[in-house]
């Protein structure tokens, strides 16, 4: 009798735990996101009105994925003017400040390319929230605008 008592109790857990895949749920990399939204608006850098941050897409729409599955995506770019810096000094400054921003406050692990080090035509850069579920991808340009951010969740089940 106390068998049967465990097991009806141990089966349910073990079918939880089995059955839970690891990945985020749809909605907490959507909030992740927007959180990511609020964090780039409010950053003490790029609100600079200088720097000309637009939002082009918020994050705030399902756009479908996979079968059955959907996804959001932000999209945002930014400008900070090269004066008279010739390109690989302001494409290293840009492109470290992205890294340190993405990394550091915003919590993205960076997978680094040391063989674009001294591109004059532009740098990558990738990265990941794993436990939320978001990819980032920005691009460090010579020409304007500077930055093209990109962030997006995987293609999860709504």
């Amino acid at each position: 009798m106390r068998a049967v008592r465990s097991l009806a109790i141990l089966l349910p857990l073990a079918l939880a735990v089995s059955c839970s895949s690891g990945e985020p749920s749809f909605e907490d990399a959507a909030a992740e996101l927007q959180k990511d939204v609020q964090r780039l608006e409010s950053h003490e850098f790029f609100k600079n009105p200088l720097l000309e941050l637009r939002i082009l897409q918020r994050g705030d729409k399902d756009i479908p994925c996979g079968e059955g599955g959907f996804r959001r995506v932000m999209r945002a770019t930014a400008n900070e003017d090269r004066d008279d810096d010739a390109v690989d000094s302001h494409l290293d400054r840009a492109q470290r400040l992205m890294e340190n921003v993405l990394a550091q406050d915003f919590g993205y692990e960076l997978a680094l390319d040391p063989g674009q080090q001294d591109a004059q035509e532009g740098r990558f850069i990738q990265g990941e929230k794993k436990d939320a579920g978001l990819q980032v991808s920005a691009y460090v340009s010579p020409e304007k605008p500077t930055w093209r951010l990109q962030i997006m969740t995987a293609c999860l089940s709504g």
